[in-house]
């Protein structure tokens, strides 16, 4: 793991004092064009120095003809120009001093024949004048907390905790609203095309040591150094979970991924092995991979399986329980001294079980406050799932028909929603326990939109609750596993020594 972030090659990568950007014109349809919009659109506050060769002024800044026309040397360098000329400007960038580069532009390996000579010949060129790239064929670097984003793609959201490393490009861009509509974001997200000078392991052990990030998310279509991989996330796991999508184990995959950045894929079993000895979470799919991003930079660590449901129905009660049990959690029944403190709570209509059913509370705010809390005392507790249905305008309908104004109804709705939320938050801060919930309803609504805003997760079903909710569970198992691997093998190098 790096000592200093600033000891990357990356760090003026995704951390630049100022940029020369190639490709972009003022005609609004090139892919140039709408990267360096993009990047004026974030808010960038460095200078930006467009170079074009009859252009005297691009979107509004100033342009510059060549490369030695430059004032200065930036700090990096976005090259979305023609195949042919990548190279050429590339060693005219080493010339003017510029050390970091990203190279849009594709045409490279991906396409065989001479586009593999085209990137040994960057490879030299990089080598030749110490130039560290990301790319070619990618889409470089997003950073929100630098207001950094010379993608094609406005960043909406807000800087977040989730560091991504693709080997996708547009992956990256697309997964900027996703996130949004859960409340989350990117620390910094890498897209790292043919990996031609820096891979994928450069940009983990990065995100080892950014302090911005809290979780690691990798698209993965194949590995060129395995066992630095393995080392680079041993060395990060301790501190961070890693949580990665795996897309070349099948023949389709395959052949996908390597006529999209030349990776070499190979069998699942041997990535299973690789992520295993790594101590990474495998996910399934790109929704699994964020579900389990998202428990894991929100939610404390589990102590334990047992999960406790708590329900307003029989039916979402029912199909959590399954989706837990088909998850490996288990399903302990409430203490006599639970079931004896909610019993004022649960109408006789209602179930003490677990699941709890409470079926109706004549004082809603007790789903929110005194229920859970009991439940999270509970000793065989060690995580809450809850189902919400809440919507505000169900709340308003029912309090307009007691003669309150609309007006007022959406006000009360509101507040008993912004507190129902604040006080679940209040319990995970105060229990230390996993809190998380599912609905069936939109999350667009207010309810989870209150309580996604304060941290808590709330997933579209139980089934991917249940599965969130283990990754809380794998990741201390895989991170101690590894810890206790690491300090074997340190007594075993120092008996050696000694020897």
């Amino acid at each position: 793991m790096l000592k200093s972030i600033e000891d990357s090659p990356l760090y003026r990568i995704a951390n630049p004092r100022s940029f020369a950007f190639f490709g972009a014109s003022n005609n609004f349809m090139s892919m140039g064009s709408i990267m360096l919009s993009s990047l004026l659109g974030g808010g960038f506050e460095g200078p930006i120095y467009p170079v074009h060769p009859k252009e005297e002024l691009v979107q509004g800044l100033k342009a510059y003809r060549s490369v030695k026309d430059l004032p200065v040397a930036p700090d990096l360098a976005v090259l979305v120009l023609p195949t042919d000329i990548v190279n050429r400007t590339l060693e005219e960038c080493g010339r003017k001093g510029i050390r970091r580069a990203i190279v849009v532009s594709g045409g490279f390996k991906e396409v065989g024949d001479r586009g593999v000579d085209l990137e040994k010949e960057m490879v030299r060129v990089a080598q030749e004048y110490d130039i560290r790239l990301i790319g070619p064929n990618c889409l470089g670097v997003t950073n929100p907390h630098h207001k950094m984003n010379p993608t094609p793609f406005p960043y909406e959201g807000s800087p977040g905790f989730i560091g991504l490393v693709s080997q996708s490009g547009s992956f990256v861009t697309q997964m900027f609203d996703y996130l949004k509509h859960l409340g989350l974001g990117f620390s910094t997200a890498f897209s790292v095309g043919n990996q031609a000078n820096i891979d994928l392991v450069d940009c983990l052990a990065y995100l080892g040591a950014c302090p911005h990030t809290k979780v690691i998310a990798l698209y993965v279509e194949g590995l060129k150094r395995g066992r630095a991989f393995v080392e680079t996330a041993r060395s990060i796991i301790p501190e961070k979970p890693i949580v990665a999508l795996y897309v070349g184990g099948s023949e389709s995959g395959r052949r996908a991924g390597f006529s999209h950045t030349g990776a070499m894929a190979g069998p699942d079993r041997l990535y299973d092995g690789i992520f295993r000895q790594s101590g990474v979470i495998r996910a399934a799919s790109l929704i699994e991979m964020f579900d389990y991003c998202w428990v894991l930079g929100t939610q404390p660590l589990a102590k334990g399986g047992r999960v406790v449901i708590q329900t307003h129905s029989g039916g979402p009660g029912a199909t959590a329980a399954d989706a837990c049990g088909r998850a490996g959690l288990e399903m302990p029944p409430l203490a006599p001294e639970t079931a004896a403190k909610l019993s004022p709570y649960v109408p006789s209509t209602g179930s003490l079980n677990n699941p709890l059913d409470l079926t109706f509370n004549k004082n809603p705010m007790d789903f929110f406050g005194p229920i859970p809390k009991i439940l999270l005392e509970d000793p065989n507790a060690d995580m809450l799932l809850v189902y919400f249905l809440m919507p505000l305008m169900k709340m308003q309908a029912m309090m307009e028909n007691f003669k309150m104004t609309p007006e007022k109804a959406k006000e009360v709705g509101v507040q008993m929603i912004d507190g129902g939320s604040q006080a679940f938050t209040d319990l995970l801060q105060t229990y230390r326990k996993p809190i998380v919930g599912y609905t069936w309803r939109n999350l667009d609504e207010e309810m989870p939109l209150a309580l996604m805003s304060k941290g808590i997760p709330v997933f579209t079903g139980p089934e991917r609750a249940a599965g969130a909710l283990g990754a809380l569970l794998r990741y201390p198992a895989l991170r101690d596993k590894i810890v206790r691997s690491v300090q074997a093998e340190g007594a075993g190098a120092a008996d050696a020594g000694s020897d």
